[in-house]
């Protein structure tokens, strides 16, 4: 695998992850495309050189694999597949609330004051 395509696999890869993280469903999308992305451009890439066509024949190179190129249009109909999905999601959060921001739930806000306490003051609750 060349310099580039490991730059541009590691590019994708960590604004993909950045995307994910934040709390917009619509950066989420994007996030999941990225590293649907990402995931096809390895696969491709770790399939190495092209080589001679996997027919009977006289050829002095080896016989191409393809499997990597299977492993890739796996990957493109799962990201796709994920992408739609959460679409789905994004489209009815819009529709309940109005905007596509997802929010802490009961539980997280039960952390985060758990979390702030000091340690001996937590000691009696248990989850």
């Amino acid at each position: 695998m060349s310099a580039a395509l490991i730059a541009a696999v590691a590019a994708l890869v960590g604004s993909g992850v950045y995307l994910i993280t934040s709390r917009s469903l619509s950066r989420i999308v994007l996030g999941f495309s990225l590293l649907g992305h990402s995931a096809v451009l390895a696969l491709l890439a770790a399939g190495g050189s092209a080589g001679a066509p996997p027919i009977v024949g006289s050829s002095d190179r080896a016989p191409s694999d393809p499997l990597p190129q299977a492993f890739s249009l796996t990957a493109i109909v799962i990201s796709f597949g994920l992408t739609l999905f959460v679409l789905a999601l994004a489209s009815r959060q819009r529709q309940l609330t109005g905007d596509d921001l997802v929010e802490d739930d009961v539980e997280d806000r039960r952390v985060a004051q758990l979390s702030s306490k000091p340690a001996d003051d937590r000691a009696g609750e248990t989850a």
